[in-house]
């Protein structure tokens, strides 16, 4: 699947009122860094899930998608 950046706004939101900024995870409280650090920590994505049940997998996805296009295009920049 291919994400346009504007539906990065539906995945992934900062506010200066939640968690002082950090981006989250549109709808909840939870920080986006959480999913990366549960895969970093060899940690599924179904375990991410079962333990933030307010995120919904298509978000996670989403969200993994997101970075994966932004390393790409970084990757291709140089």
């Amino acid at each position: 699947m291919n994400y346009a950046m504007t539906d990065k706004a539906r995945i992934v939101h900062s506010d200066p009122e939640i968690l002082g900024g950090i981006p989250v995870f549109v709808g909840t409280r939870v920080p986006v860094q959480n999913l990366i650090d549960y895969l970093e920590a060899d940690n599924s994505l179904d375990e991410f899930l079962l333990d933030f049940p307010s995120v919904s997998r298509d978000q996670a996805v989403q969200a993994l998608e997101v970075a994966r296009q932004a390393l790409l295009a970084s990757a291709h920049s140089h």
